[in-house]
């Protein structure tokens, strides 16, 4: 069954553009070969990390949007865990979520179509000025 993963891995701020290339078309070749694909490669920069690890401050963020089965994300996990550059990775199935998003859209726009629609004979509302002359 495919799912909708998301893996956001952080390399070493010292590393090259090209060693980061060949490190993400090395990843996406893996998805590939898995029966899996790539939807999406983000690269969000050099950023501050919020604690050291492995003694770095800054690392480079990389979020790798996937659509495969559980295998697809274990080879993935083994490949960053033995790669020397990458610091940190985390992957997360999101799959649920979009579902539950597309819902909760879908009843908002269900509630603006009803909103929008007046009720036929409906008055208009009074003003306050209108409220103070009619009650009186």
């Amino acid at each position: 069954m495919n799912r909708t993963y998301e893996l956001m891995f952080i390399v070493r701020p010292d590393m090259a553009d090209e060693d980061l290339d060949k490190l993400i078309s090395n990843l996406e070749s893996t998805v590939t070969s898995a029966s899996g694909t790539v939807k999406s490669v983000e690269r969000m920069g050099k950023r501050r990390l919020a604690y050291i690890v492995r003694k770095f401050r800054e690392g480079v963020y990389i979020l790798l949007t996937v659509e495969g089965a559980g295998s697809v994300v274990h080879e993935l996990e083994r490949r960053l865990r033995v790669t020397e550059p990458v610091i940190k990775f985390l992957t997360v199935r999101i799959d649920e979520e979009q579902k539950r998003l597309e819902k909760i859209k879908k009843l908002r726009e269900a509630r603006k179509k009803v909103s929008a629609e007046p009720a036929a004979g409906a008055e208009a509302p009074l003003t306050p000025a209108a409220e103070t002359t009619a009650t009186a």
